[in-house]
């Protein structure tokens, strides 16, 4: 049974006379199919380099670079990304991520047991201006505290 629906494909090989060559359509394909179902199983992978005339193992390789991708199993409905960059580091975001994971009863990469969160870390978000920063969704969250975290985390059950 395949894992890409005609959509998905579709839209991986409308890519295709965007680029030089099939191989730099793999990270798009790689998004569009995270973006529909969360996460990038295995027999994805296999679907997209046989679309894209590839082994499995180059789009693999390019999956395993990127932090964003999931392969095991979908994220939340939301996926949070605390920065612990320096910036970030040096004003309490890896303390703000802590408190976040003993609010929600998870660990960094985890869901929580409804589906809607995932929260993680990241490297850098490239908002040091605002730092500590989270990027929830599409929403950056600015100058994080615990305090503003758990107005997001409370905003964020109310929606539920």
């Amino acid at each position: 049974m395949p894992v890409l629906t005609d959509e998905m494909t579709a839209a991986i090989k409308a890519f295709i006379p965007r680029y030089p060559n099939k191989q730099a359509v793999t990270l798009p394909a790689l998004h569009i199919v995270n973006e529909r179902l969360r996460y990038v199983p295995l027999e994805a992978v296999v679907e997209i380099a046989a679309i894209l005339e590839l082994h499995p193992a180059q789009v693999q390789d390019t999956l395993s670079f990127y932090g964003y991708f999931k392969q095991d199993a979908p994220g939340g409905e939301i996926r949070a990304w605390v920065c612990r960059s320096i910036s970030c580091a040096l004003r309490g975001g890896e303390e703000v991520l802590d408190h976040m994971c003993h609010k929600l009863g998870i660990k960094p990469g985890q869901t929580t047991g409804d589906g809607k969160l995932t929260l993680e870390f990241a490297e850098c978000l490239g908002a040091c201006e605002y730092a500590p920063c989270m990027l929830a969704g599409k929403e950056l969250v600015k100058n994080l505290t615990n305090e503003t975290a758990d107005q997001y985390l409370q905003k964020l059950k109310a929606e539920s």
